[in-house]
């Protein structure tokens, strides 16, 4: 049984929902690391750039478990800055990933978590 397939717009939409105090939110194509959907609440938040920059960090670790012949494959990667916490949520094959910022203090760590696992699985 597979799971359905949702646009990325929907799932920016569904994740708003569920997380209405994110900082900002991107459906990401990790080849080219542009935003396929995205949203912000912050106005000076420059969503398509920190897509772009969190495509690198995909990419790097993507190449350091391939230079470290792993056979494993990236789940998530979580980034933690002083306020905020940055969440990379890769889809089950690898080429999509959802972006999303929140505010350390506002946000739950591990329902965000549960939230981008759930509506990764669908991108694909």
């Amino acid at each position: 049984m597979s799971a359905v397939t949702v646009s990325p717009k929907q799932t920016i939409k569904d994740i708003m929902a569920e997380l209405p105090t994110l900082l900002a939110v991107a459906v990401v194509e990790v080849e080219t690391g542009m935003p396929l959907a995205s949203h912000t609440n912050v106005a000076d938040f420059d969503i398509e750039t920190a897509a772009a920059y969190n495509t690198e960090v995909v990419k790097a670790k993507l190449k350091a478990i391939k230079a470290l012949n792993l056979n494993q494959t990236v789940q998530d990667i979580l980034l933690t800055l002083t306020d905020q916490l940055h969440l990379l949520k890769l889809s089950p094959t690898g080429d999509k990933f959802i972006y999303l910022a929140v505010n350390s203090r506002d946000t739950n760590l591990a329902q965000a978590r549960q939230i981008m696992k759930m509506y990764s699985a669908s991108l694909d």
